[in-house]
């Protein structure tokens, strides 16, 4: 993202409270313009805490038909449906993400064609949870009722523009830090901003490690889940033109 203005309001706003992290380039001279300039980066990371996870559950069932795997399938992913509302709400978000019927197949020695030996079916939900402390309970909730898959666990933020703009502020503002202490100890002074540019991403969701669900369900003891802290970086990169002190009358 291309920042056209240099930010005034948000670099004025914002306070570090930790030592800039600031990459300088040495002062360079324009040969055609004769205008001498600084390039600095500044980055910020903030640490913060996720207050939503996605939960991908799913349910495999086998049988010797495709009908029979399917129905079989779908019934006892109803179960699961209900047991989810019961532990998150009514209006528990829940959300096919994929579904496959395929066929198995068995090799009989001397054979070269393989036969058919039944179907599975597998049809995967995402849940959305934004208390976390019910996390574990939504996974034991639904593996005692059907579920016999987690296949995924994602701790996210549901507002993560916000942090993503917090960050950005701060690596705006520790860029101006740097380049002023730059042109301060140089015996110069900054008149322009010529050019300020974005870099850095949002946050990547937490993968805690696979959950051995059926163990934790066999000591009927509540799963265990630890969310962790999410790593939102930004950088920006700041390039002003600069020119030598004003001398004063001695």
């Amino acid at each position: 993202m291309s920042v056209a203005n240099p930010l005034p309001a948000i670099l004025a706003a914002v306070c570090l409270s930790s030592p800039a992290l600031a990459q300088s380039q040495a002062l360079a001279q324009s040969p055609g313009s004769r205008v001498s300039t600084i390039s600095v980066t500044g980055e910020a990371t903030l640490h913060v805490k996720p207050d939503e996870a996605k939960i991908n559950i799913g349910v495999v069932t086998q049988e010797s038909q495709a009908s029979e795997a399917a129905t079989e399938n779908a019934n006892r992913l109803e179960a699961v449906f209900q047991a989810l509302h019961q532990a998150i709400g009514a209006n528990a978000d829940i959300k096919t993400v994929s579904y496959g019927l395929t066929p198995d197949y068995r090799y009989q020695s001397g054979e070269r064609q393989p036969e058919i030996s039944g179907y599975t079916a597998t049809n995967t939900v995402q849940v959305t949870v934004d208390d976390l402390q019910k996390v574990g309970a939504v996974i034991d909730a639904a593996t005692r009722s059907g579920a016999n898959r987690i296949e995924d666990i994602q701790f996210t933020l549901r507002d993560p523009e916000a942090m993503h703009t917090k960050a950005l502020s701060q690596a705006a503002a520790d860029a101006k830090a740097a380049a002023d202490a730059l042109a301060a100890a140089l015996g110069l002074k900054i008149s322009r901003v010529l050019t300020v540019r974005e870099g850095g991403g949002y946050p990547i969701p937490v993968r805690p490690l696979p959950m051995a669900f059926a163990r934790a369900r066999e000591a009927e003891r509540p799963t265990p889940i630890q969310a962790g802290t999410l790593d939102v970086s930004s950088s920006v990169t700041l390039t002003v033109a600069v020119a030598d002190q004003p001398r004063t009358a001695g």
